[in-house]
């Protein structure tokens, strides 16, 4: 059984947010990985980038390679960073193992909390 994964791309205070719904695995990070592309084509120096896993189930492994190269790009475009909210317990503890949250991630439960934070760290 293969779920699908929709995906949209919007702005809120000058910072591109990706919404996700659905699972993030091998058949469906493709949607993601077009999702970045987009996200870094249009905005070239593109500092902060919000994703909201609030209605991902699941993530396996692929799906958090693809959230880490675009981390590993943001990085490399502006010292910039990738925000990560809503997750559910379940989704947070995979991040929290991987050992990516110390590199170039940060973890918020809501979006109001994550652009507060992104906007009193380019303060």
């Amino acid at each position: 059984m293969v779920l699908d994964l929709n995906v949209s791309v919007r702005e809120k205070n000058s910072v591109p947010i990706i919404d996700l719904e659905g699972e993030i695995d091998v058949y469906t990070y493709p949607k993601l990985s077009d999702a970045l592309k987009l996200v870094f084509d249009k905005y070239p120096t593109v500092k902060d980038l919000i994703i909201n896993l609030n209605n991902v189930r699941y993530i396996d492994s692929t799906g958090l390679g693809v959230i880490a190269n675009g981390a590993n790009q943001i990085s490399k475009i502006s010292n910039g960073y990738i925000t990560i909210i809503n997750a559910t317990p379940q989704i947070r503890k995979i991040f929290d193992v991987s050992g990516l949250v110390s590199t170039n991630f940060y973890l918020f439960d809501n979006e109001d909390v994550a652009l507060q934070n992104l906007a009193n760290k380019s303060n």
